[in-house]
């Protein structure tokens, strides 16, 4: 498989996310202190805000419009509300963010 190469780590600040648009909608690609990556529908369950633009703290984002908690490694929401969005394979190799192009695919098949 082919992995898509999305940048450079570097291009994304720690604590940080990245947008890529496909034909299906938005993709938001985080980074978090720790130098993970990561990757979710850009659109919060809850009122659609762009979760590329939440703060994000450990392995979570949270929306900045209603302040739902996202777990950047499953999509879903913490605490007492409930929602989830999509996650796609990510991995960082030789410093370059690479995405799973076959999951990316199957985000519009549903």
């Amino acid at each position: 498989m082919n992995w898509i190469d999305i940048g450079a780590l570097d291009d994304i600040p720690r604590r940080g996310a990245r947008v890529v648009r496909t034909a299906e909608g938005c993709v938001a690609v985080f980074r978090t202190e720790a130098d993970e990556v990561f990757a979710l529908d850009d659109r919060c369950a809850h009122k659609g805000g762009q979760l590329s633009e939440g703060l994000v703290h450990g392995t979570r984002v949270t929306c900045p419009l209603h302040n739902w908690v996202y777990d950047l490694e499953t999509g879903k929401v913490q605490g007492a509300d409930r929602g989830e969005v999509a996650t796609y394979s990510a991995r960082i190799e030789e410093g370059r963010i690479l995405l799973d192009p076959e999951r990316l695919a199957r985000r519009g098949a549903a």
